[in-house]
């Protein structure tokens, strides 16, 4: 990383088509709009190559996926080397025939692909049939050491749990990404209730950001697929939670945001959340439940 202490974070919200060329000829033209803007990471959205195919099961969506690296992370790595920008890429890995994977590639301009990301929680409710896609990942929770700061990612579901935020900070991470497909069903809740999801889904990342004194940086898919109305709202917040720019519910949008990396020395000084972690206390962490 260069001596200034300034990462601007790029984030493309969009919607999707049919076509997955289309989707990934429209996220490089965001890409590039983004770099033209400043920006020196550029996180793009959960599965942003396709539309949300998990809203059913079907074998037939297994030729979606492809392998890592592949035609998408090769087309993507001679943008970000084009560009010198840092590209975080959520596919549909195949990593065998029969297994796949969701899976975030980190693309670096210096040294290209510096790692990947394997969705851990994956998630199976209605219109979200993902268990039926996607094998847990098995890489762990990562920080990768790119030229533009220590990156962690995470996907969609992963945000709800702190275990993982927490991890993926311990690990050295600077900022966190969250590529994500999040919306409301159709039908499914009023307004008030829609409201009470999308400022739940906000509070727990702000919430990691305030418990281990990183940016946590959102991106969310826009507009309406099938059944599901995607919220959009992609946002950043600092190591206190502020949130700093955030995007629309209704349209398509670029975000770029920078975001001063000493503000996490000096948040973490003044609240030492890691200094006073129990370490020694937190064997029931390895357990499903404690049954009484």
């Amino acid at each position: 990383m260069t001596g200034s202490q300034i990462v601007r974070v790029g984030l493309v919200q969009m919607n999707c088509v049919g076509d997955p060329d289309q989707n990934l000829q429209k996220a490089e033209a965001k890409i590039r709009e983004a770099a033209r803007q400043g920006a020196e990471v550029v996180c793009l959205q959960e599965l942003f190559r396709t539309l949300y195919f998990c809203q059913r099961e079907d074998v037939e969506f297994f030729d979606l996926a492809e392998p890592i690296p592949g035609p998408t992370s090769e087309a993507l790595s001679a943008l970000s080397k084009e560009l010198n920008v840092v590209i975080i890429a959520s596919l549909f890995e195949k990593r065998a025939p029969g297994l796949y994977h969701n899976t975030a590639a980190v693309l670096d301009p210096l040294h290209g692909r510096i790692g990947r990301y394997r969705k851990m929680h994956i998630p199976d409710d209605p219109f979200y049939y993902e268990k039926f896609y996607f094998t847990p990942g098995d890489l762990g929770f990562q920080s990768h050491a790119t030229s533009r700061g220590n990156l962690g990612v995470l996907i969609c579901w992963d945000q709800w749990f702190p275990e993982a935020a927490r991890l993926t900070a311990l690990a050295g991470a600077d900022i966190l990404f969250y590529p994500t497909a999040i919306g409301w069903i159709e039908g499914e809740a009023d307004d008030e209730l829609k409201a009470a999801q999308g400022q739940a889904w906000e509070t727990i990342q702000r919430a990691h950001a305030v418990a281990n004194g990183v940016f946590v940086a959102a991106v969310n898919r826009v507009g309406r697929e099938g059944k599901l109305e995607f919220w959009g709202q992609s946002f950043v917040c600092d190591p206190f939670g502020r949130v700093i720019a955030k995007a629309s519910a209704e349209k398509e949008e670029i975000l770029v945001v920078p975001c001063d990396l000493s503000l996490i020395e000096q948040t973490r000084r003044n609240w030492p959340f890691l200094r006073d972690r129990r370490v020694d206390s937190y064997g029931g962490l390895g357990v499903r439940f404690l049954d009484r």
